[in-house]
């Protein structure tokens, strides 16, 4: 009986909902999966390479990571593209979108990877993060070694993102936890055969998980996605004006977020030490599995409402609104039980490697709470286009960061640190509230309607 009225309710609603809820629901299981693998790979990881090799490491490729972003916004556009084309039934233009996205990234790989040749030469990493000067030569190593496997990831992640703009979030899921099994396997083997070394880390870390999407693409364009596999001849580059409309819009909200929020682990390791990088990666790491939770539930909403959007089906929207919101208040609970039992996880989990103040603790939790809300409004305004409004929040917000992040680093330490992306949530969750009523009641006029 429980089976049944549990295939009752998957299959209860129209075919936009059903695919959202299946796909929902096999996500869930592989996060719990990739969470369990980044639950473990922590601890040996820090034993392999030691604390505050670990905080060095984890500053370098949060601030490598910046690169992936800059895609022009590409992969952005082309998600909101590609769901419309298949949306309108037009499998040439989904194509077309396909294989001009590709080249044009292609294009941007290469004029990054010799941006990052060059930039390796002169930088001193030591001096950057305001640690030992042993560390600089294996670093620029190990720079470069990130920073090339993020810009393969840059063209590759196409392949992903057409699967979620298709409404299959829980294949990307798979092809992640796959590349992030076989990563926590050689970063074990490792801990048994050698000696704590950064180079081998980026590799396992970086190196890995791109192969293995590489690897997926080619059999799954052979195969299930062999209709919209990339060929020369559908190259237009003429279709780049459509992706990059809406797309250099994702991509200067995007370049905004980071100097926000990547900025973080470089103003806490400048200030405070590598090892409080630790300190804060770990607390959000604990907090991010809620927000984990949450972003498997919007993740195919974004695509299912550039679908409705486009068909303009908004009962629809205002239907999936509604439970969407429930989903913020009922992580505030959750959250409270969380930061209760943190320091119990924290026992079991780290063991003596790490101490983690309470008072972090609780500003990670209130920091998760706001982003978790902000987030459930972007994801759908995301989902029409929309963006107009969040790009000039974003904005001003990269404008003032460095100087008051600083500063309050400086005065109340991590916890300062995160009061205004903290900030920069809460407004984006009542920005967008307001967007998204007028949106999805069609009254949305001059700016939010752009």
């Amino acid at each position: 009986m429980v089976k049944n009225n549990f295939l009752k309710y998957l299959n209860k609603g129209d075919s936009r909902t059903v695919r959202a809820k299946k796909n929902i629901i096999l996500s869930f299981f592989l996060k719990g999966i990739s969470i369990l693998i980044s639950l473990q790979i922590v601890p040996i990881t820090i034993h392999y390479v030691n604390p505050t090799r670990y905080g060095v490491w984890l500053t370098l490729s949060s601030l490598v990571s910046w690169f992936s972003f800059f895609d022009i916004g590409l992969t952005h556009g082309f998600r909101n593209r590609f769901a419309e084309s298949k949306a309108l039934g037009d499998v040439e233009g989904a194509k077309i979108y396909v294989s001009t996205t590709y080249v044009a990234l292609f294009i941007v790989f290469v004029i990054f990877i010799s941006l990052i040749l060059i930039l390796n030469t002169f930088l001193n990493w030591s001096d950057l993060l305001n640690i030992d000067q042993g560390y600089s030569e294996e670093l620029n190593h190990v720079f470069f070694i990130v920073a090339f496997c993020f810009g393969v990831n840059i063209v590759a992640s196409v392949f992903t993102t057409m699967l979620v703009a298709d409404q299959r979030p829980a294949i990307a899921s798979f092809i992640q936890v796959m590349g992030q099994f076989v990563s926590f396997v050689t970063i074990y083997v490792l801990t048994k055969l050698t000696v704590g070394n950064l180079s081998s880390l980026a590799l396992t870390f970086s190196g890995i998980p791109v192969l293995i999407l590489v690897i997926s693409s080619i059999v799954l364009y052979k195969t299930q996605y062999k209709i919209y596999a990339p060929q020369l001849k559908f190259v237009r580059f003429s279709y780049l004006k459509n992706i990059l409309g809406l797309g250099g819009q994702f991509f200067f909200i995007i370049t905004s977020m980071l100097f926000i929020f990547q900025l973080m682990n470089i103003i806490i390791s400048r200030v405070q030490g590598p090892e409080v990088v630790t300190q804060y990666n770990l607390a959000y790491r604990f907090f991010n599995v809620l927000l984990m939770v949450v972003v498997i539930v919007l993740n195919p909403f974004w695509s299912a409402f550039t679908e409705a959007y486009a068909k303009r089906d908004y009962n629809w929207m205002r239907s999936v609104r509604k439970k969407l919101e429930l989903l913020g208040v009922l992580s505030i609970p959750l959250l409270g039980i969380m930061i209760l039992t943190s320091s119990f996880f924290y026992e079991i989990w780290l063991g003596s490697l790490i101490e983690i103040p309470f008072g972090l603790t609780v500003s990670v939790a209130v920091y998760i709470l706001f982003q978790i809300f902000g987030n459930i409004y972007m994801y759908m305004i995301n989902g029409t286009g929309k963006v107009r409004i969040q790009l000039i929040v974003y904005i001003v917000f990269a404008i003032i960061s460095y100087p008051i992040m600083t500063f309050m680093c400086e005065k109340w330490g991590v916890m300062g640190i995160l009061v205004l992306p903290t900030l920069v949530y809460i407004i984006q969750g009542v920005v967008g509230c307001m967007q998204l009523n007028r949106l999805i009641n069609n009254r949305a006029i001059g700016i939010w309607n752009k």
